[in-house]
């Protein structure tokens, strides 16, 4: 089962914590640019393929990452864990999935708790973005992707206790009237 969502990262100043006794200013690009990435995370060994641009992410981009999953599963069946996103709902990923074998299940709306994947987001921005100034887009794109790259190796206990399979759940929750 592979969890699939875009993070959508603005080149620009991340926040994060500092202290010191005077006012420090820290310079910021115009955040104009943006470097898109479509990703894919196998619940249980924790592999990624992705798909990233420059531009914009769309069911072309759907399509090139259903490519390369099926590629690389070859005959064993895939199940790729969705949200609600126009355009991987679009008829043009339905068919390109139906033609590959590949199941597609799709979230509740509003649910990005349940997409393990947004967990490896929230962590690329903390781990490579956050409190760094990177001057230009360049290293800022080298920063994303080095973390990345980095998931399995240098990074592996951190996902090991971040991605597991446990999930919050609301057994007979009484319904209050205000």
């Amino acid at each position: 089962m592979w969890f699939v969502d875009a993070a959508h990262f603005v080149h620009g100043s991340f926040l994060g914590y500092l202290w010191c006794l005077v006012r420090y200013f820290v310079p910021s690009p115009s955040g104009r640019k943006r470097y898109n990435v479509l990703g894919a995370l196998n619940a249980v060994t924790h592999r990624m393929v992705r798909v990233s641009n420059h531009s914009y992410i769309n069911a072309l981009s759907v399509c090139d990452l259903l490519g390369q999953l099926a590629s690389s599963a070859g005959r064993l069946p895939l199940t790729l864990v969705l949200d609600n996103a126009r355009y991987q709902r679009c008829a043009l990923v339905q068919q390109a999935a139906q033609s590959r074998g590949i199941e597609l299940l799709f979230l509740p709306p509003y649910s990005p708790n349940l997409n393990l994947i947004e967990r490896v987001w929230k962590f690329v921005k903390k781990e490579s973005l956050a409190s760094y100034s990177l001057a230009t887009y360049e290293a800022f794109i080298t920063a994303i992707d080095g973390c990345l790259d980095r998931l399995h190796s240098k990074h592996k206990a951190q996902m090991d206790t971040l991605l597991t399979h446990q999930f919050q759940t609301f057994d007979n929750v009484p319904v209050l009237s205000a």
